[in-house]
């Protein structure tokens, strides 16, 4: 079966996610096939748009392949490596890309997910949209352009996604920005449809097929967050959250104290050093030496085990507090990689 559809339908080129039973979680042949087929499609003067969403299931996409990234960084780390390699160009591309990409996110997006649809020109979310970058949970960091993308909400929202991995549903994505349009599901084929005969007016079109979204439920804590997820460390944020009184603080508590503390601490950089990058290409280059780095450590393997392995959902982090993490290790996993091992698009 082949795990990426491509087809042209006049000026209207289609890239679609084909692997279901996995919910089309990406691995390295389906980045290899989707950056072919923008490649072909770039150099093409008739193609006008690229429609980008997944075949069947209920997807959208639920990130990227974890268990060969375990087994790799359990080992030397090589496949790992060039899967990030390929996805990170994959990510790269459709955010440079000359054309306009229309992400229609119906469904799971997470990791992975995120960072092929976030550099759309457009991205839809419907009432199925499930948003997240959860990987805090399993001891890694929101990365295919997370530190980007998070950072550039307001606020402290970006805070507070990486390191809780919140889900979001798409009115939520709509009110901050990660969506910008919200249909309901049962017209995202009439959208699609009058896309591909007239895709000069694809905004037009979207705008006309959206509906007023339910309450953004996020919003509500909005105060809260920008104010609790302030800290200068994973460790007073922590404080701030002890020292507030609500039972959503002490939620908000319990979900951060279940997450990698390794993990939260490179989460936490990631994002303050993502609003300071130069340019998406120097983002994905940290996050490159960062994921090549992180995913060879114990954490990573323990969060695999315990969420995705065993399923007890009982990881045993280590070190297993924010204050015991030692801040020199976390900047090792962060210095520039030699240049002939670093990223480039």
């Amino acid at each position: 079966m082949n795990e990426i559809l491509t087809a042209v339908e006049g000026p209207v080129a289609r890239l679609r996610l084909n692997r279901p039973k996995a919910l089309h979680a990406l691995n390295t042949a389906m980045c290899r096939a989707m950056l072919d087929a923008l490649d072909a499609w770039a150099q093409d003067d008739s193609i006008h748009i690229v429609l980008l969403d997944h075949a069947e299931g209920r997807g959208f996409c639920a990130g990227g392949d974890i268990r060969m990234i375990a087994d790799s960084g359990a080992s030397d780390g090589a496949e790992a490596a060039d899967f990030f390699r390929i996805e990170y160009r994959l990510n790269h591309r459709l955010f440079t890309y000359p054309k306009p990409i229309v992400a229609f996110a119906d469904g799971i997006v997470m990791g992975g997910g995120v960072g092929i649809s976030q550099p759309a020109r457009f991205r839809v979310a419907t009432e199925n949209t499930k948003f997240a970058m959860p990987e805090t949970g399993i001891g890694l960091f929101p990365d295919v352009g997370g530190g980007w993308y998070l950072s550039r909400l307001l606020g402290r929202m970006g805070e507070y996604l990486a390191l809780t991995g919140h889900r979001l549903d798409g009115a939520e994505c709509l009110a901050l920005g990660l969506a910008t349009h919200y249909l309901p599901a049962e017209a995202l084929a009439s959208a699609k449809a009058q896309i591909t005969t007239t895709p000069d007016k694809a905004l037009a079109i979207l705008t006309d097929l959206s509906i007023a979204p339910p309450i953004a439920k996020i919003l509500a804590h909005y105060a809260d967050i920008d104010r609790l997820f302030a800290g200068d460390s994973v460790e007073e944020i922590f404080v701030a959250l002890e020292a507030e009184d609500s039972d959503w603080a002490a939620a908000t508590l319990a979900t951060l104290r279940a997450k990698s503390p390794q993990a939260c601490k490179v989460s936490l950089r990631i994002v303050r050093e993502g609003r300071t990058m130069p340019d998406f290409a120097a983002e994905m280059a940290q996050e490159y030496a960062v994921a090549t780095r992180v995913c060879r450590l114990p954490d990573f393997a323990e969060g695999v085990r315990a969420v995705i392995v065993d399923k007890d959902n009982a990881p045993r982090w280590a070190p297993s507090t924010p204050e015991a993490v030692d801040s020199a290790a976390i900047d090792a996993i962060f210095a520039p990689l030699p240049p002939a091992q670093a990223w480039a698009p």
